[in-house]
């Protein structure tokens, strides 16, 4: 857990808030509804939940997981112990602008790139706030999510913080909130680099004779299952790599490419890149 959190209880904390707490998010889109269904899922009871949107169809989506649907968001505020910000990053000051959240309300955001300082600028600074950063694989309840809290969450809220992400994939604490950069610029931003290297697959099979189809479903076989292989932890990627090259084989031709189009570094500069450009829209956010 974040080593800057501090295990002092911003008030007492009731039994019920913590084992079956009232869980609002503003925003009530893929993301939010992902959350939702993962939550319904593990137990949760929909009447403990509830979204806020302005668009009907979003609404509706949440009404239909049996959570409860809002319009306003300060409804949604005002019925809950914990309350999730899920909108466009973007969205979010005019959303917080006017919103009257009680000092000692856990706010946890899943707002990429805003850091803890703009949220509680336009709350409170007593404000217990954990900023979290999922990636899309959470769609498919096989994200992962870094979280970080301020010294205002207490160990519980940190807990129920934790439970929410957990819903839709593995979970993770950073111990600075500054390398939430880095953890958007290599999971965050992710994968759309295997993706990438998907699409570049594909063409080659499709340049060396393959259909489209074949070509698609070799690369993203290999995929899932190389991904199984290194999730499984017996070995490192980097063994399990040279486990399947065998000298003067294949595999081997195509690394010594790799090494000397210098593949390895250009992926790094693309990933130091991801995390400037990450800190440079965390700034716009800033307090004042």
């Amino acid at each position: 857990m974040s080593a800057h959190h501090s295990p002092a209880a911003i008030g007492r904390e009731r039994t019920r808030t913590l084992e079956d707490p009232q869980i609002s998010f503003i925003g009530g889109g893929n993301m939010a509804q992902c959350l939702l269904r993962g939550l319904i899922d593990a137990g949760h009871e929909g009447r403990r939940l509830a979204a806020s949107d302005p668009d009907p169809g979003c609404r509706e989506a949440v009404a239909g997981l049996g959570a409860n649907a809002l319009e306003r968001n300060q409804d949604a505020v005002d019925r809950a112990d914990v309350v999730v910000l899920a909108v466009k990053p973007q969205a979010l000051p005019a959303v917080l602008d006017g919103l009257r959240v009680p000092a000692n309300r856990l706010l946890v955001s899943i707002c990429a790139g805003v850091p803890i300082a703009g949220i509680a600028a336009a709350t409170s600074a007593d404000q217990p706030i954990v900023r979290t950063m999922p990636n899309t694989p959470a769609l498919l309840r096989a994200g992962v999510t870094a979280l970080y809290a301020n010294a205002q969450a207490s160990e519980g809220q940190c807990a129920l913080a934790e439970r929410i992400l957990a819903a839709v994939g593995k979970t993770v604490w950073v111990a600075e909130e500054a390398l939430l950069d880095a953890v958007t610029a290599v999971s965050g931003s992710g994968p759309a680099y295997f993706f990438h290297l998907m699409e570049a697959m594909i063409e080659a099979g499709r340049g060396l004779g393959l259909t489209d189809s074949l070509a698609a479903t070799l690369t993203v076989e290999t995929a899932f299952g190389a991904a199984l292989m290194a999730r499984q932890g017996a070995h490192s990627p980097a063994e399990l790599r040279r486990r399947v090259t065998s000298p003067g084989g294949t595999t081997e031709a195509a690394l010594n490419t790799l090494s000397h189009h210098q593949a390895d570094q250009a992926l790094v500069e693309a990933i130091g890149a991801a995390c400037g450009r990450s800190r440079e829209l965390a700034e716009a956010f800033q307090a004042p």
